[in-house]
């Protein structure tokens, strides 16, 4: 694990310990948008992983996040596991939800960035430090 690895790790668990604690009172907004936990199950480990990200999306019970980790050029270990495993739970506003997690493909990527963007215009930052093309996760209610 490199230096950004364990600061991330450290952020994160202090971050979504103040959430959870405080039910997203203390927290529960990043740059303006909500924040989320989203909890995801581990590809290799099989254990339950959580991971504190901002919702730049939220419409029609529909969230997207942004697998950006800051614009490295490594995948944050979240999305690899909803690739893995797509069955999610997101915990938000007091309460969890299962919801089911896919990459947005071409199409849903085009018209979705430049809404991502113009909410949070780091996002566009990220993008020009790494080479590889940064992924939306879109989230949907699971039935």
């Amino acid at each position: 694990m490199n230096t950004k690895d364990e600061i991330a790790k450290v952020v994160n668990s202090v971050h979504r310990s103040l959430f959870t604690a405080t039910k997203g009172k203390v927290g529960g907004r990043i740059m303006g948008m909500p924040a989320l936990i989203l909890t995801t199950t581990g590809r290799k480990s099989g254990a339950r992983r959580q991971s504190m990200l901002t919702a730049p999306i939220m419409e029609d019970g529909r969230i997207v996040l942004v697998a950006s980790y800051g614009g490295d050029d490594r995948e944050p270990n979240w999305a690899g596991n909803v690739r893995a495993n797509p069955d999610v739970d997101v915990t938000m506003d007091g309460g969890t939800k299962p919801m089911r997690a896919h990459i947005a493909s071409a199409e849903e990527r085009a018209e979705l960035w430049p809404r991502v963007t113009a909410r949070y215009k780091g996002y566009a930052g990220y993008q020009t430090k790494t080479e590889r093309e940064i992924p939306l996760v879109i989230l949907e209610p699971r039935s």
